[in-house]
């Protein structure tokens, strides 16, 4: 069974890589210690530190497990391989809601890099996929959750 590709900016991508870092050498030393402790309290049967201690170890190897999927399966965009001549993955958008008068700017992204809080868009949610491939000037009808919404493309530039 093929893995889907995911698309990542090489930031994203080295972001990744520092996560993976920090789990391997710090977290799971750290885990590792916590269970050590717990162990010496004894009687494992009601132990809620080393309950708690292998949990923590759990999840930090299932996200380990996740980063080196993404890893392993990733398409990385190079900035010198970003253009703004259309909105793509890199690219920072200027956009215009028509209906409330508001100008909104994010950077496009791959799924796994997005954080709306941080400015970062993903390129499958509804917006993202509405202005994918567009160009400046040009306007589309986005479907929402909270219904169709008119956009207009004002800007597209690549940040350092």
């Amino acid at each position: 069974m093929n893995k889907p590709i995911t698309v990542l900016t090489r930031k994203g991508e080295q972001q990744l890589k520092d996560e993976l870092n920090e789990l391997r050498s710090v977290r799971r030393r750290e885990v590792a210690e916590k269970i050590k402790v717990a162990l010496s309290f004894g009687d494992l049967s009601e132990n809620s530190e080393y309950d708690e201690a292998k949990n923590e170890q759990g999840m930090i190897e299932s996200r380990i497990a996740e980063i080196e999927q993404t890893l392993a399966h990733a398409q990385v965009i190079d900035d010198e391989d970003i253009s703004t001549e259309k909105v793509g993955i890199g690219t920072t958008v200027k956009i215009l809601d028509m209906d409330m008068d508001e100008e909104m700017e994010f950077k496009m992204v791959g799924t796994k890099e997005a954080d709306i809080d941080s400015g970062k868009m993903s390129d499958e949610s509804p917006i993202g996929k509405a202005i994918m491939n567009r160009e400046v000037g040009e306007e589309v009808e986005i479907e929402t959750p909270s219904g169709a919404v008119k956009m207009k493309i004002l800007e597209i530039r690549k940040d350092d």
